[in-house]
């Protein structure tokens, strides 16, 4: 054969063999590439969800959790409360506190409870929820809501309390019309003797709180946290804003709480310490409330026509010896001692001494209204 046909025979085969060689690794390779694409190709995983850690600061829980405080209860679970309460229904409420409406449930155990259902926004975590869960469930004094436990399921809060007869001071201050859920019964005009009780529950109350081991305040004292049993003994309620001290009479607090017409006037300087003078000031504000019937956060208006809040009036009148003419006019004259009238006052113008250094504690509070009552009757 000719040399030069054979060398061209030879290249064709070899870039022929070189083709086909090129082609298969193509092949090869596109397949591969479309299997890893095709999800039908791949081996099938189930599904894992990560569960956060109890321990840490989270916003809700995984798990159904329920804890209580007293004995004297049973173990309950969501779905006793969510059908003691009907489902939460409206026609069951029976106050709206701090960050959450209140429910009143019968257990299946036969006992009557008040649980709030609280707003999702309630506490930054679960960690600071149970935290002060087990320091409220710790609280127990005879002018106190007892605090039975919580449930907890999902972003759902529950607080189980005791359940207060006669309802918020609030409604016996200014509703004289028939009790709620009690058209046979009728709200009287509450009697200064009665009033004067009242306030002295709340002032043990508060000073058994500011005289714990670990200090709590209370941050919203106002009539509606205050609840009446059936003998109109004075129970504190409500402990949403509630705070542990460590250390110190005083709490850092990135934000003002509390409720118009009874914080103290520090907070609106731009105090960043929630103290216990503040709920000293707040209590003085109550009582001032409590004598005349008149809402702290609503604006009235002075003797020259111009508004001004009800400490201001209340102190002025005090200054001008007018005691007397501040009283509650549903309140019956007879009843009236005005020597009491006066100390109790007086007692009223001391906690909300604009200086918070210069307020009474309030162990001092309760020992001042122990006099009011015993001098009258020297």
């Amino acid at each position: 054969m000719d040399p030069t046909l054979q060398a061209v025979l030879a290249a064709m085969a070899s870039f022929t063999f070189i083709s086909l060689l090129i082609c298969f690794f193509y092949f090869i390779c596109r397949t591969t590439r479309n299997r890893r694409r095709d999800p039908e190709s791949r081996p099938r995983t189930r599904a894992t969800r990560t569960v956060p850690n109890l321990g840490t600061s989270t916003s809700f829980i995984s798990v159904a959790e329920s804890q209580l405080f007293d004995q004297s209860l049973n173990q309950i679970e969501m779905s006793d409360l969510v059908k003691a309460t009907r489902n939460f229904s409206p026609d069951l409420i029976v106050g709206d506190g701090s960050f959450g409406l209140v429910y009143k449930a019968n257990l299946p155990c036969g006992v009557t409870v008040a649980v709030k259902k609280l707003g999702a926004d309630a506490f930054q975590g679960y960690r600071e929820f149970r935290a002060e869960m087990e320091t409220l469930g710790k609280i127990r004094h005879e002018n106190i809501v007892k605090f039975f436990g919580y449930c907890a399921t999902g972003t759902d809060r529950i607080l189980i309390y005791e359940f207060i007869e006669k309802g918020s001071l609030d409604q016996w201050l200014y509703d004289t019309s028939s009790a709620q859920n009690d058209t046979s019964t009728v709200r009287l005009p509450l009697s200064w003797s009665t009033r004067i009780n009242i306030i002295k529950g709340v002032a043990k109350g508060l000073a058994f709180m500011h005289n714990l081991d670990t200090p709590i305040i209370h941050r919203d004292i106002k009539a509606s946290n205050v609840l009446l049993d059936a003998k109109f003994e004075a129970h504190i309620a409500d402990f949403g804003l509630a705070r542990r001290i460590e250390g110190s009479h005083s709490h850092v607090s990135t934000q003002v709480a509390g409720t118009m017409g009874y914080m103290p006037p520090e907070y609106f300087y731009g105090a960043a310490l929630a103290t216990v003078t503040g709920d000293v000031y707040s209590f003085g504000i109550l009582m001032f409330e409590v004598a005349t019937s008149r809402r702290p956060n609503w604006p009235m208006k002075g003797e020259n026509g111009k508004e001004i809040r009800l400490v201001e009036w209340a102190t002025k009148m005090v200054s001008q010896n007018r005691e007397m003419e501040m009283v509650d006019v549903s309140i019956s004259k007879q009843d009236l001692k005005e020597s009491e009238v006066l100390e109790f006052f007086k007692i009223a113008t001391f906690c909300t001494t604009e200086a918070p250094k210069l307020r009474p504690t309030m162990n001092e509070v309760v020992e001042l209204l122990n006099r009011v009552q015993d001098e009258a009757t020297s």
